[in-house]
């Protein structure tokens, strides 16, 4: 196989990524006035349940600077809560507002669009391999990254 750039699993991937990331910026920005950043926090929290500042930034892999502005324009436009943590007087947690919650519905749909747009052409037999092959390739650099004495994944 051709070793040219754009025949690099890393390239491919991450492009592909990037690609899907600023279609879904266009799209999410303009129908619910929504950040790519924000929606992943969006969804996040709406998959894990209320947690700490220093964790969600942590499972976002973003600086905890960088999560606390994001956090304060979203607290600003009514999506997230912010409050004191019982077990750490120092830190916060963050929840969703139900403003938010009804948004991730529509955050979702503007994902799938995306997705059904850039598998076009997939049949549901190549959708489903692909989408197993990716879970597999996940696991295995979880798997990678575990033994490099990671524990978080």
């Amino acid at each position: 196989m051709d070793k040219g750039y754009d025949n690099r699993l890393g390239f491919l991937i991450t492009d592909a990524g990037r690609l899907c990331g600023r279609l879904f910026d266009e799209r999410a920005k303009a129908s619910l006035g929504l950040t790519r950043a924000q929606s992943r926090v969006l969804a996040y929290l709406s998959w894990y349940g209320e947690t700490n500042q220093a964790r969600l930034a942590e499972t976002l892999e973003i600086s905890p600077i960088s999560l606390t502005r994001l956090l304060d324009r979203m607290a600003k436009g009514g999506w997230v809560i912010r409050a004191a943590d019982a077990s750490d007087r120092r830190a916060y947690c963050v929840k969703t507002t139900r403003k938010a919650r009804t948004a991730l519905v529509h955050v979702l749909d503007v994902g799938d669009r995306i997705a059904d747009e850039a598998l076009a052409g997939f049949d549901a037999r190549e959708r489903e391999m692909l989408m197993g092959l990716l879970h597999r390739m996940r696991a295995n650099l979880a798997h990678a990254l575990a033994s490099c004495g990671t524990t978080e994944v």
